[in-house]
């Protein structure tokens, strides 16, 4: 435990940040399931499944933005999420 003053402090901000960042990471992972799960079982062009996925793309560039994740994990996400769902219409 810090007896420093500041560093209680210090203590504290990053025990709520990462608390915060943590719920967004959680929240990130939630949308790229819910839109894969949407885009197999209805198919990609479907209007609920175009909108959760952009949910999830603007989830990620919002968490990159913030500095929850990097900007280029943001990038292979988002890749990797596009190919997956691309993939899916193709099959359709």
């Amino acid at each position: 435990m810090a007896n420093i003053k500041s560093q209680i402090k210090r203590n504290r901000q990053n025990e709520r940040r990462r608390l915060r960042n943590k719920a967004a990471r959680s929240e990130i992972k939630t949308r790229i399931k819910t839109s894969i799960r949407l885009a197999e079982t209805e198919g990609a062009g479907d209007e609920t499944s175009v909108a959760a996925l952009q949910s999830a793309v603007r989830k990620l560039d919002k968490a990159a933005s913030k500095g929850i994740i990097h900007k280029n994990q943001a990038a292979n996400r988002k890749s990797r999420l596009m190919r997956r769902i691309a993939k899916l219409n193709a099959e359709s």
